[in-house]
């Protein structure tokens, strides 16, 4: 049988066992120094196989006919990483989506979105959800990314693929430590971290870290964590593990990050800003719109900049974050059980139950568009998203249409996942064959308040104003004169307020064959079963008479069969190729209303297919991959132009539901030990990511928001000894290389918008001896200005230059 006896990889005070894995899966030692080094194969195969995400097999990662990448624990502490976002560096085709005003991780993989996962198990977001939680790396081991779809394997989960953390597990020998950590603008850290046996057959671990930062550009950032768990050995072949993590935290959000000036270069037949001139910026020829003097458009040709319309407007390390905005404020509780148990010595079982609870509260301000120039809907300057001039004074740094959002939002969820795993012979064939099943239900409960500035006035029927903006206009964006008010002063209009229950299962079975001639195959098929329902609760009738009442709950379900087939060929114990097709399903939007009309609508399918070929050389101590892909995600709504509310027959659909999200690309993902004093990590990938959901729009075909073409990391660590120092010092210098990235938006007239590209360096320098480890980490090393996300209409700045020091005691 196949089965790769791997011992638990240990990390202390630099001193590491070396292992090299042998074509069938024996292991192997070597004694080649005196400071002995894991090999990188060893440690991805440790990762691969025992997490159990990947493929829920027994396979090497060189057999592994998917698109895996690990990244290691090592990794994680020479980069410092404190949260989810900072690792996506070291993964190819994992990046920032942007667009989602600064709330939580909001990752993509392939430009699709992304599920996050604890051990296998939902973490939260995903799906469409606007109230996200931001992942630490507190209590996180490893990190797996799986790419392309895994429904049949995973439950419901997005289209691009899957992002396991893997946490920290009790040991049965004592491992104590203590960390601090301080940096700029007043970041600070405490952690506990310990685990030992209480008796022979139970160990326990528990973690607890309280960290605070005021924040670059006042985004702060508060959050303490506590994780505990025990794991009982009951017996030789029979484990159990219960776990609990809470995490409070208080993370500022900016909605806006840097806007960009909304100047449509259409407008002034392709002229751009910087050609323009006050003549160009004619008044509208039917005397509609925001008629301004000659002096007042020579004022506005005055204060455009070479790239609005095009790039965020420069303010520096100012932000725009209003005084009114609240925190992120989350509270999340995650229970959850695991049993492992071998059966026979070819029947294994694995199984967990978590529950999860997730509270969140803030208050963030959306909108604030400086209007510059724009011919919309044929008219030039049509009030209000026009220049703001009042009592005759024109301000062309004013922010108009102004709006602020509070949520109240609570997500529990309740998941089950059963695998069960037979492997057995046939003649010169190793199989393994699984069944799994998969249950899992979120109920998600939101309220939503919105305030906005005197440019939103709603009327009713008769043309009486019943609602009009109290918020001040900030009439320059550069230096804003803030309202003084609260909130709830300002006659806030109840915007949402529902309940959206999403609940799915499903059953599957796998089969993989390992061939003696170097193919591997996997083939699975699962059946999955989605279920959706909404109840709205009203809303405030002068925001939306037609939605005041409260409405019957209305439900949508869907099933089909999902599958993944692919192969896998060692043409050596050192090259493989492998190519996989897979497709998977899932609820078309988490936080989605459902229509009567959309009762029989299908659920939102991905598909994905990958040529890849790995390598592995050096004693095992290079492991590389690169692959070709192409992932799409299908069922996308969009309106149909053809249909007019309350005209239209009934045999007129109001939308359609076949729109689409496709990328395709060629990623390369490479992790080297070349010696005992040098480390090396490299990724890079080209990505066209398109969106093609609305044929009848203008944006049909462009680039996906903030998916940009080209992302390149590396990360290149040199130990040496120096001044005489009893233990070597680890040197480390890393790059991140991201292309520019598109804000398209014809609805706002600037479909040319982007975030420039931009390479930043990072800095490390750590020192481990006897039970003392003290580690420096300078970020953004030459203070380059640079956007790090594509916003709505805008660009968050990356932070500058900055450092962060850590000292940690093991006892």
């Amino acid at each position: 049988m196949k089965k790769f006896p791997l011992s638990l990889l240990a990390l202390a005070c630099g001193s590491l066992s070396q292992y090299a894995i042998a074509s069938k899966g024996e292991v192997s030692t070597t004694d080649k120094s005196p400071l002995e080094v894991i090999s990188v194969y060893a440690k991805q195969n440790q990762v691969v196989m025992n997490s159990g995400l990947a493929t829920k097999s027994d396979m090497s990662l060189m057999e592994t006919p998917a698109a895996v990448v690990i990244v290691d624990g090592d990794l994680i502490k020479a980069q410092g990483i404190s949260d989810l976002q900072d690792i996506i560096r070291n993964i190819s085709g994992v990046t920032q989506a942007g667009n989602n005003y600064g709330i939580g991780d909001n990752l993509v993989i392939r430009g699709l979105g992304a599920n996050y996962t604890f051990d296998g198990m939902y973490g939260g977001a995903g799906l469409g959800n606007t109230f996200n939680p931001t992942r630490s790396m507190t209590n996180v081991e490893s990190v797996e990314v799986l790419k392309g779809p895994a429904t049949g394997l995973y439950g419901m989960g997005s289209a691009g693929g899957v992002i396991n953390l893997i946490e920290k597990k009790p040991k049965f020998q004592a491992e104590h430590a203590i960390r601090a950590e301080i940096g700029q603008w007043n970041t600070y850290s405490v952690e506990l971290d310990s685990t030992d046996a209480l008796t022979d057959d139970i160990a326990y671990r528990v973690l607890v870290k309280s960290a605070r930062s005021e924040g670059y550009r006042d985004l702060s950032n508060d959050r303490d964590e506590v994780y505990a768990s025990l794991k009982f050995v009951l017996n030789s072949s029979n484990n159990l593990l219960l776990s609990a993590a809470y995490i409070d935290d208080a993370i500022a959000v900016d909605s806006i990050g840097h806007p960009i000036r909304i100047f449509n270069s259409a407008s002034v037949d392709g002229k751009l800003a910087s050609q323009v001139t006050w003549q160009d910026l004619v008044n509208d020829a039917k005397g509609k719109g925001v008629m301004l003097s000659d002096t007042q458009r020579q004022q506005l040709a005055d204060s455009l900049a070479t790239n609005d319309g095009l790039t965020p407007y420069q303010f520096g390390h100012n932000g725009i974050i209003s005084p009114m905005a609240k925190d992120n404020e989350g509270q999340e509780l995650r229970l959850k059980l695991t049993h492992t148990v071998d059966i026979t010595d070819h029947l294994f079982l694995n199984h967990q139950l978590q529950y999860r609870d997730y509270d969140s509260s803030f208050a963030r301000q959306t909108g604030a568009y400086n209007y510059v120039y724009w011919q919309r809907g044929g008219v030039v300057n049509a009030d209000p998203r026009a220049p703001l001039v009042v009592d005759g004074e024109l301000y062309p740094f004013a922010a108009r249409r102004q709006e602020y959002r509070k949520v109240e939002a609570n997500e529990s969820s309740l998941q089950y996942f059963a695998d069960l795993r037979y492997d057995f012979a046939i003649g010169n064939v190793d199989n393994e064959f699984l069944v799994n099943a998969n249950y899992e239900d979120r109920d998600i409960r939101f309220k939503q308040y919105s305030i906005y500035d005197a440019d939103q006035v709603i009327k009713n029927k008769q043309g009486d104003v019943i609602y009009q903006g109290t918020l001040p206009y900030i009439f320059d964006i550069r230096n804003p004169n803030w309202a003084t008010s609260t909130f709830e002063e300002n006659d806030p209009l109840k915007t949402a307020d529902y309940n959206k229950t999403v609940a799915a299962w499903g059953l599957g079975a796998q089969h993989v064959a390992y061939f003696e001639n170097g193919f591997t195959t996997r083939i699975g098929l699962a059946y999955n079963r989605i279920k959706q329902s909404y109840q709205h609760f009203g809303v405030d009738p002068r925001y939306r008479a037609s939605a005041a009442e409260p409405k019957p709950e209305q439900d949508t379900s869907d099933s089909g069969i999902t599958y993944n087939l692919g192969t896998s060929y060692k043409f050596s114990d050192d090259l493989s190729a492998f190519i996989n097709h897979s497709k998977g399903r899932t609820a078309y939007s988490v936080l989605g209303e459902i229509f009567g009309n959309e009762a029989d609508r299908e659920d939102s399918e991905s598909v994905s297919n990958d040529i890849g070929m790995r390598f592995k050389g050096f004693e095992d101590q290079v492991v590389a991959s690169i692959v070709v892909f192409e992932s799409s995600r299908t069922n996308l709504q969009y309106a149909n132009p053809d249909y007019e509310a309350g005209v239209s027959a009934p045999s007129v659909p109001k939308s359609f539901y076949d729109g689409r999200e496709q990328t395709k690309g060629v990623e390369l993902d490479l992790n080297a030990v070349l010696s005992d004093e040098w480390k090396f990590n490299f990724n890079a990938v080209y990505q066209d990511a398109r969106d093609k959901q609305n044929p009848n729009s203008n944006s049909y075909n462009s680039r996906q928001k903030g998916v940009p073409y080209v992302t390149v990391g590396s990360w290149l660590t040199h130990s040496r000894h120096v001044f005489d120092l009893p233990a070597p010092v680890d040197l480390s210098l890393g790059m991140s290389f991201v292309d520019k990235r598109s804000t398209h938006s014809d609805s706002f007239g600037i479909p040319d918008g982007f975030v420039p590209s931009y390479t930043v360096f990072d800095a490390g320098v750590r020192y481990e001896h006897n039970n003392w480890q003290w580690q420096m980490n300078i970020n953004n090393l030459f203070n380059k200005v640079y956007f790090s996300k594509a916003m709505f209409l805008g660009g968050m700045p990356g932070n500058e230059r900055n450092v962060k020091l850590q000292v940690r005691y093991a006892f």
